[in-house]
């Protein structure tokens, strides 16, 4: 990661550390790198529901002009919504303004290329270059030369639509209430699934600019778990702010996270012939019970280190069809470039309609291990992994912990902190296993 760019584009408090100089300067910059050498280019934008889209939007739009290329409005859209209508509508590439699952203070902005595929390390370290510069020397055209603007805000109809060609059921008789985030599925999810004819209920659906993620969505699925049991639903869903995430809700109110969602697709999947190379794509979070339910089912795994875009590079490399992290950022490959909430949202259903079971039946296919995780401050986190002290405690966890789960130690990419995990059965000795390999990284580093 550089100094602008984090794993998922550029972050920060909108106005403060997000500024809309800093959104011009992307603008000229990742325009430039995107439609370089290309013919009347032209570039889509997207935005969550936050009150800093409109200003962020702005100040990126002038960028793009500025830059002789043509910008078209999407409106109010998810972050899969803009990689896909990047291809649909042939664009040169696409912006999606949204700091995802983030506070509503906070804002970004990230970038897709032609293909709707987020941008390399390589492609973000240009663009760092071009803003760390000491004077901007890219092209100024003038007259007619400049980008035009262009309101494209019945886009989204096309991406729904598409959506409804990923499946071949209707989902007729299911009750589904939808947990919108207040942010960008607030209207997209309603709309999609009463289309295919299921009974919908919604919650968190009226985003007034400052309660994205509130309490709500996919970090916070506590009310959708009461008001599933309530309204007697088949499944809840809970989306984050730009919509890119799912975690579900079973008809008995337990959380069904992104490990079981792919346990319970993969599995279908594969019993219909459609998982490529008969793997799935995970990090090194997924839980340890997941791997477990691989390994019965016969379905292979590759790891990768945590982040989306860690696992597209191996969707990418391997050609596989299915990948995603625990907190419900899911790739169906086949179908999308990057993690689709609403897209995820409906492979699931399909199962559950085929299978004709309820989701809580579904998700034992898979073993639930607790997880118990902590952050270590540190002064350095240089050496932490040859360190003899912090080895041994590891080892030794690891000895007592057996076959019956696992130990994860790693530096955090963005904060002064080293994050310690365990898996198994025993909660209770789980905290003390953390904590004993904690005191001991404290010691040899803090």
């Amino acid at each position: 990661m550089g100094k602008y760019f984090g794993t998922d584009g550029v972050r920060g408090v909108a106005n403060q550390e997000l500024t809309p100089e800093l959104a011009f300067q992307l603008g000229r910059y990742g325009g430039y790198l995107l439609t370089k050498g290309v013919q009347n280019p032209k570039m889509v934008i997207g935005r969550d529901t936050r009150l800093s889209g409109e200003l962020l939007e702005s100040a990126l739009t002038a960028g793009l002009l500025s830059m002789g290329i043509d910008v078209i409005h999407l409106g109010i859209v998810s972050t899969p919504c803009v990689a896909y209508l990047t291809r649909h509508l042939q664009a040169t590439g696409g912006v999606m303004i949204s700091a995802s699952h983030n506070p509503f203070p906070d804002n970004g902005i990230k970038f897709f290329n032609h293909q709707g595929m987020k941008l390399s390390d390589e492609e973000e370290t240009q663009i760092e270059k071009f803003l760390e510069a000491t004077e901007d020397r890219l092209p100024r055209p003038t007259g007619s030369n400049l980008g035009r603007v262009h309101q494209k805000l019945d886009a989204a109809d096309a991406y729904l639509e598409y959506l409804q060609s990923t499946i071949t059921t209707d989902l007729k008789g299911l009750k589904i209430v939808v947990d919108g985030a207040n942010g960008a599925a607030y209207s997209l999810a309603p709309r999609l699934l009463t289309q295919l004819g299921a009974e919908v209920t919604t919650i968190f659906d009226t985003p007034d600019g400052t309660n994205i993620n509130e309490k709500c969505g996919s970090t916070h699925p506590e009310a959708l778990q009461e008001h599933v049991k309530a309204a007697k639903a088949d499944l809840g869903l809970a989306f984050d702010g730009d919509a890119d995430r799912l975690i579900a809700v079973d008809e008995q109110g337990e959380v069904i996270d992104g490990d079981q969602i792919m346990c319970i697709c993969g599995a279908y999947l594969k019993e219909n012939g459609k998982l490529k190379n008969n793997t799935i794509v995970v990090t090194v979070l997924s839980n340890f019970g997941f791997f477990q339910a691989m390994e019965s089912l016969n379905i292979d795994t590759v790891t990768t280190k945590v982040g989306d875009r860690y696992v597209m590079e191996q969707l990418r490399q391997g050609g596989h069809s299915l990948g995603g992290e625990q907190s419900g950022h899911i790739i169906f490959f086949d179908y999308n470039t990057t993690g689709d909430g609403l897209l995820t949202a409906l492979q699931l259903l399909q199962v559950i309609k085929r299978k004709g079971q309820p989701a809580s039946n579904l998700k034992k296919l898979m073993k639930l291990y607790p997880q118990i995780m902590i952050n270590v401050k540190v002064s350095t986190k240089e050496g932490w992994k040859t360190n003899p002290a912090i080895a041994e405690v590891i080892r030794k966890v690891e000895g007592q912990l057996g076959s019956t789960g696992r130990v994860l130690v790693r530096p955090s990419g963005t904060e002064p902190v080293i994050r310690v995990m365990a898996e198994g059965p025993d909660e209770v000795k789980l905290k003390q296993y953390v904590q004993q390999i904690g005191e001991v990284i404290q010691k040899q580093l803090g």
